[in-house]
């Protein structure tokens, strides 16, 4: 065959996919089937409409990400926490009506002291190219048919499952060795605790299976742990092809008042958490994350309760306020929090019968140490008096080390800080 014959078979090869990519028949990141191809009755459909227009507000201005989300800039007084019940009359706070007490940190990165690369502060991929949102609204991530359609559920659209608490110490932290979820992480004992911060490295973890995800965040938690009435603060990043459709890492948050049944949700996804940052787009794609051996980025996140109003506030990077999580939310949580917890969570959903493949963190061990190990560091919580402290002891758990481990150490640059991750499957973690 000449080279014309070649090119028109490789063309007649190729229109077949491109047309399969124009109708979105591909997934967006290849060996993940991140939308079933299956019947759906008018009536579900409708449902989900029904949904999604009451989430995605009516937009300002919107805005076309470079990874395909769609960035709607919503009125303030129109974003999806107003639609709570408890929240009716709710007046927006634009600021904390006091910051918690904390000690300078240098902007230009720090430098791990077994290494000469820089640590860098991690940003979000949505306004790389200066697009900002107009000053009064709020950056929400529009959200899909397709997102929907990917839970196994409209209820459970935007939703953890319950973590369910088995046999353990009276004070150990509230995690699941037995509903699939598998943790690396450190806590503080029983306390009273009114917020926490910590700097968390950002790494794109492999996902085996779309319902499976890979998160590092903080935990600020009351209640019982046994009963269902666990109230949780949470934010980091995470890696979920079930909620938004591709392997990268997202800043996210969630709540729930009622452990994990009912109330609650990731992000703006129902009515609860209240924007008040323009720049900040809870749900969008950190830019850029870590690579093995070279530049490492990480993400500052404080929570912490004013200790005026009682709203649990959140701040990103270099104390840039995002918005807060409104007291009549919480039952527990309405005076203080009990326990902290910082580290990673998988899910294993052991879908060929072994062990996942979904990495944590970097995918590498504690013990590969800086540039291979993701890290926590100058972990902090805020006392009574509205200080932030370093954390001098904590405990660290892994329910399963040959699969996912944490080391936990302190110096002077780092304050207390964790390594912490794992590859999951491997010949010893089978």
């Amino acid at each position: 065959m000449g080279i014309v014959g070649r090119k028109r078979g490789f063309l007649a090869l190729l229109l077949p996919i491109c047309f399969a990519i124009l109708l979105g028949r591909f997934p967006i990141v290849l060996g993940l089937n991140y939308t079933e191809h299956r019947q759906v009755s008018s009536l579900r459909l409708e449902r989900i409409k029904t949904h999604l227009d009451q989430i995605n507000k009516p937009a300002v201005m919107t805005i076309e990400s470079p990874d395909g989300d769609i960035i709607d800039c919503v009125h303030k007084r129109k974003q999806p926490a107003l639609d709570h019940p408890l929240l009716k009359n709710h007046k927006i706070q634009r600021h904390p009506q006091e910051m918690p007490k904390v000690r300078m940190m240098k902007e230009d990165g720090v430098r791990d002291e077994k290494s000469n690369e820089v640590v860098k502060g991690a940003w979000q991929l949505w306004h790389q190219n200066g697009t900002r949102c107009p000053r009064g609204t709020v950056p929400i991530r529009r959200s899909t048919m397709h997102d929907v359609l990917r839970a196994k559920s409209l209820f459970d659209f935007g939703k953890k499952q319950r973590r369910v608490s088995l046999t353990r110490r009276t004070d150990a932290p509230d995690v699941v060795s037995g509903n699939g979820h598998e943790h690396a992480i450190a806590y503080t004992g029983a306390q009273e605790v009114y917020g926490a911060r910590a700097t968390i490295n950002v790494w794109d973890p492999a996902i085996q299976v779309v319902n499976e995800f890979s998160l590092s965040q903080i935990w600020i938690l009351s209640g019982s742990f046994d009963g269902s009435d666990l109230n949780s603060i949470e934010a980091g990043w995470q890696v979920s092809p079930e909620l938004y459709g591709d392997s990268r890492p997202r800043l996210f948050t969630y709540w729930t008042s009622d452990s994990y049944q009912a109330t609650g949700c990731y992000n703006l996804l129902c009515a609860g958490f209240v924007q008040t940052n323009s720049r900040i787009a809870i749900g969008a794609a950190i830019s850029p994350v870590s690579s093995l051996l070279s530049n490492q980025y990480d993400i500052t996140i404080l929570i912490w309760k004013d200790p005026k109003l009682g709203n649990w506030w959140m701040s990103f990077g270099d104390n840039t306020l995002v918005g807060y999580w409104p007291a009549e939310l919480f039952t527990h949580l309405a005076d203080h929090a009990t326990m902290v917890e910082w580290g990673g969570e998988v899910v294993n959903t052991r879908a060929n019968g072994e062990h996942t493949s979904t990495q944590m963190g970097s995918g590498h061990f504690a013990n590969d140490g800086f540039g291979k190990a993701s890290y926590f560091r100058n972990l902090e919580i805020v006392d009574a008096d509205n200080s932030l402290s370093s954390v001098e002891y904590i405990s660290t758990l892994a329910e399963n080390t040959n699969c996912y481990s944490i080391k936990s150490s302190s110096n002077n640059q780092w304050g207390t800080y964790f390594y912490y991750g794992g590859p999951g499957n491997n010949p010893q973690c089978p």
